[in-house]
């Protein structure tokens, strides 16, 4: 089989063609650009797996250009116009918005699995615009809107192919043209998953029911999802369905990071061996800090990793009395992490309507102030396409040796949040960040618990997830203390992500 002309490793290669043989089997032939219809009930899943820096994204994004090219037409969740019998589809996932929005950064057109699960369902002339955009009708004539507001829309989607940013750019507001949201009831085509070691049983089962072809993209060393009982869902998979990417590729060859991650894998390797070698390491590169304090105002958009959760509590409670924040109110600025939603089950679709909007468990999210209704907070979601919305909000706030949260702002439901100055190394997973803190006390910690999760020391896994979430720069901190911040906390650096407002209102 033709390899591309890239110049792959060894491994790299070789997955290429062991994905091209399932693709070509499934009616996709990337190396000729052909594309057959879909054999009905064939199925086929493929992991690709390998540690931090061994080309998974890399391979993906040549994957994802090579069927792009062969004519397959991908699926983003944004608007789905008029299906072809014929046509053959790929859709590329993540888990959370953090870690789609990490692909879309490298032009990769990811989005969530939760857009995938559920579909918009548009109002009938804004459709109309839709079809227009997407190519599949002419230019339209709707009520309300002029001839500049539709020439606005067509400018912004020959630039970004999203319809709701074109319907955005003409002036309109996602509760004008979306009405609602749906299950998925047809299949899909090709999907490939990544940040897959994040995936529970039930997600896989999922997926699996709506693509035929599946290839996940994971990394075997970091953390199981909790109740996995140590296991990732690609553990289930054969031997045949693995492809183990090894090579450490060269993009990533002198990165003291990725060093140092990689260094975990000694078995005999002890904890004061390891912080010795961060402490050389900072020595000698710019990218690792050897800090005494952790960094309040960077706490702000990039959280604190750590192991326990009463450290958790700790620093943000340090991290709110540092910047001023009063008891009773957050300050616009403040970062939040969503623990879910709180609505009934006659509530189903306002639950599917928030969570396709980005409000997940784990979405990562910043407080902008409160909304116009009572219980509701304007919030910027963090990687999200559509970032700024007003939700009915319920934001708590955890307190040190104390059960019961304090609550700054509640609804009577809708998407709960906790603080997110601070996160435990599980739910960092499937994000990044330019700059990372790890609180080293905790690893410490870990260490001399001497648990092990999967036959490997805990806080290895911990220490390997938490050193990889850093992009560009990583800062080992290794006293339990606070540096004063040298700025206010402000919303000036999101202003000019936003998107038209979108009123998350609960049904009555």
């Amino acid at each position: 089989m033709q390899k591309p002309a890239l110049q792959f490793s060894d491994d790299q290669a070789e997955a290429w063609d062991r994905v091209a043989e399932r693709l070509r089997g499934m009616g996709i032939d990337i190396a000729d650009g052909t594309l057959t219809p879909p054999v009905e009930g064939k199925n086929t899943v493929l992991a690709v797996i390998g540690k931090a820096g061994s080309g998974k994204t890399m391979l993906l994004a040549n994957l994802y250009k090579a069927l792009q090219d062969a004519g397959v037409d991908i699926v983003s969740g944004d608007y789905e116009g008029k299906k072809r019998k014929d046509r053959r589809t790929l859709a590329i996932l993540a888990p959370t918005n953090k870690a789609a929005s990490v692909l879309r950064m490298r032009g990769v057109p990811a989005t969530t699995i939760h857009r995938i699960l559920y579909t918009p369902v548009y109002d009938p002339q804004y459709e109309l615009i839709a079809e227009w955009l997407a190519g599949n009708a002419k230019r339209p004539e709707v009520e309300g809107l002029t001839e500049q507001a539709l020439d606005r829309a067509k400018a912004f989607y020959d630039q970004v192919a999203s319809i709701p940013g074109a319907l955005a750019a003409a002036g309109l507001r996602g509760s004008d043209f979306i009405k609602g949201w749906k299950r998925r009831e047809e299949p899909l085509d090709v999907g490939f998953i990544d940040e897959s070691s994040m995936l529970d049983d039930r997600q896989f089962d999922d997926l699996r029911e709506i693509f035929p072809s599946l290839v996940l993209f994971g990394d075997p060393a970091q953390l199981a999802p909790v109740g996995q009982s140590g296991q990732m869902v690609f553990d289930t998979l054969g031997e045949h369905a693995k492809l183990m990417l090894s090579r450490i590729h060269r993009q990533a060859e002198g990165n003291p990071i990725l060093d140092l991650a990689h260094a975990l894998a000694d078995p005999d390797l002890r904890f004061e061996e390891f912080e010795r070698m961060v402490e050389n390491a900072a020595r000698s590169d710019d990218r690792v800090i050897w800090a005494e304090r952790v960094d309040s105002e960077m706490m702000a958009r990039s959280p604190v990793l750590v192991w326990r959760n009463a450290t958790r509590i700790r620093l943000i409670n340090a991290f709110r009395a540092v910047h001023g924040a009063p008891e009773d109110a957050l300050l616009p600025g403040e970062p939040l992490i969503c623990d879910g939603i709180e609505l009934p089950l006659k509530h189903r679709k306002k639950r599917i309507d928030l969570e396709a909007r980005g409000l997940i468990k784990g979405a990562q999210v910043i407080y902008l102030g409160p909304g116009t209704r009572s219980g509701f907070a304007r919030l910027h979601v963090i990687g999200a396409e559509e970032p700024q919305l007003s939700a009915a909000s319920i934001i708590k706030i955890e307190k040190p040796d104390e059960e019961e949260p304090f609550i700054p702002q509640a609804a009577t439901m809708g998407a709960t949040f906790l603080h997110g100055a601070a996160v435990t190394i599980h739910k960092a997973q499937g994000s990044q960040w330019p700059e990372v803190q790890v609180f080293a006390p905790d690893l410490w910690a870990a260490a001399q618990a001497g648990r092990t999760e999967a036959g490997i020391p805990l806080w290895k896994r911990l220490a390997y997830v938490a050193i990889t979430r850093a992009e560009k720069r990583l800062h080992w901190v290794v006293r339990n203390r606070l540096g004063r911040p040298q700025a206010p906390l402000g919303v000036d650096d999101l202003r000019g992500q936003s998107a038209a407002p979108l009123s998350l209102r609960p049904e009555s």
